[in-house]
């Protein structure tokens, strides 16, 4: 199992400085999703090598996540409230 001090070090790869073609394609990780969550997610780990820098085709893709900042879900139900509230807004024109 990773740590997290591997963890930490993986977040602080430049994607500047590493090769493409040393990065995993999230293309060919293969998701079981029979086994338990928390075996999911080693063995996507694993098979990644590094979650916050791979690739997916010729893109490069560095991950990078806020603490302070709203969380992607939170973003989703922020929008979809806008869109609902636009929709009733449009009805009462």
């Amino acid at each position: 199992m990773i740590t997290l001090k591997q963890l930490e070090e993986m977040k602080k790869v430049d994607p500047f400085t590493i090769n493409p073609e040393d990065l995993v394609d999230i293309k060919d990780v293969e998701i079981n999703i029979e086994l338990p969550k928390e075996e999911r997610i080693a063995d996507f780990i694993r098979q990644i090598k590094n979650p916050y820098l791979f690739k997916c085709g010729d893109i490069v893709v560095a991950c990078e996540f806020s603490p302070k900042e709203p969380t992607l879900t939170e973003r989703i139900k922020q929008y979809l409230r806008m869109i609902d509230d636009d929709w009733d807004n449009k009805g009462e024109m």
